[in-house]
């Protein structure tokens, strides 16, 4: 009998590294870890095992220290890991030491991110964004695909050859990437005169982390088939919908997630993706409240609002997944200072956020919890920006209540 040949793809095996730097806390860096686990998990690779280390500075030839090179090289080879991912950015030359140290597959947060990202792109214009951050991120990096020929030691044999090699690749790979720039500008010119051609309808952005229910949102209230799943960056391309809450129509926009670290090549590829947050007339910032780390979440997005140029745009902040909200009540007796675990929902309602210069609202979009109360909230503020705009059409969109949405 013959056994069929198995076409299903080995999942690859990872341990995560990270560095508890002065200043830093162990539980700050831990989540940064599950985030990293999360974003190996949806490139497909299942972690292992994590290895942390205090360390002063990084190490400028392996970014950790010797000793932890030598701990996690012997643990990769006792249980045959195929790869080791470190949690930040490492230059060239550590990724080539750890490499030749470790014996396996050496990838840092950049190059996972750009993995998961070209695994995630669907239409041909996120794929050419995609390869043009690999190409802007290889291309530093080149000398480390060449070092089976030990160019650094030179020799008869090994002197010329793998140099000229080298700049070879790097005038193919700048050439690519002026070929694929002049691609993204000419559909960004196609893309801007869509925009110009939407009419004078108002346009809202959803903006927030990877992973917060932006997608899921998106179906709810413009009634679409937008991709979601509970993985980071299961959205790359922009979808635009025309929605109509009451009798007022406007255009809704799902863009990409934001990521703690997201590499700049990331940001200049998908420059025109972003441009939809750029023009857009209202953000809808979506926020998982059930998150650890919502609030540092929040910053992160708040930043690179603020790098576009788009942060004194007006803004309703949507605390998303109070159905997943956990929190736990401190005994009595308990003396200990209390913690963000501590506090209640009702209690998150009437502290900071609540009182904000920006608008919010607290639902489920998954239990479709408090949506009437967020579509009424979204009519008012998107009928305040188009009465604004063009105040002869006030009587065409009256003030309205849940009940009439």
């Amino acid at each position: 009998m013959i056994t069929p040949i198995s076409t299903e793809k080995k999942q690859e095996k990872a341990v995560l590294v990270a560095v508890i730097l002065p200043g830093q806390k162990e539980d700050e860096v831990t989540e940064y870890l599950d985030e990293l686990e999360f974003l190996a998990d949806t490139a497909g690779a299942t972690t292992v095992k994590r290895f942390l280390q205090k360390i002063d500075i990084p190490n400028s030839r392996s970014f950790i220290g010797k000793g932890k090179v030598m701990e996690i090289a012997n643990y990769v080879e006792e249980n045959e890991i195929d790869m080791v991912i470190f949690d930040d950015e490492l230059t060239p030359t550590q990724l080539r030491n750890l490499e030749h140290e470790l014996k396996r597959k050496v990838l840092d947060r950049t190059n996972l991110i750009l993995d998961v990202f070209a695994q995630r792109a669907k239409t041909a214009y996120a794929k050419t964004q995609v390869e043009l951050a690999q190409y802007q991120f290889l291309l530093p990096r080149l000398t480390r695909m060449w070092t089976h020929l030990e160019r650094q030691r030179g020799g008869i044999g090994l002197r010329g050859p793998g140099e000229t090699e080298i700049e070879t690749d790097r005038r193919i790979i700048r050439e690519k990437i002026s070929r694929l720039k002049e691609e993204l500008s000419k559909i960004d010119r196609q893309m801007l005169t869509q925009r110009k051609n939407r009419g004078s309808m108002v346009r809202v952005a959803l903006v927030g982390y990877t992973n917060v229910g932006k997608s899921t949102l998106m179906n709810l209230i413009s009634k679409s088939d937008v991709f979601a799943e509970n993985k980071l960056f299961a959205t790359l391309d922009t979808t635009v919908r025309k929605v109509v809450i009451g009798n007022l129509p406007f255009l809704l926009s799902d863009t990409v997630g934001f990521i703690r670290k997201l590499p700049h090549q990331l940001v200049e590829s998908f420059k025109s993706t972003l441009d939809e947050v750029r023009e857009a007339d209202l953000l809808l910032h979506v926020v998982d409240i059930s998150h650890p780390s919502f609030e540092d979440q929040i910053n992160v997005v708040n930043q690179t609002l603020h790098e576009l140029k788009t942060g004194e745009k007006p803004t309703i902040i949507v605390f998303n997944k109070i159905d997943a909200y956990k929190w736990e009540e401190k005994d009595a007796d308990d003396n200990t200072p209390r913690t963000d675990r501590n506090i209640s929902l009702s209690e998150l309602k009437n502290s900071w956020m609540a009182k904000k210069d920006v608008h919010t609202i607290f639902i489920s979009a998954k239990q479709k919890t408090n949506l009437p109360e967020f579509r009424e909230l979204l009519y008012k503020t998107v009928r305040d920006i188009h009465v604004g705009r063009y105040p002869y059409d006030n009587f065409l969109y009256p003030d309205v209540t849940e009940a009439n949405l």
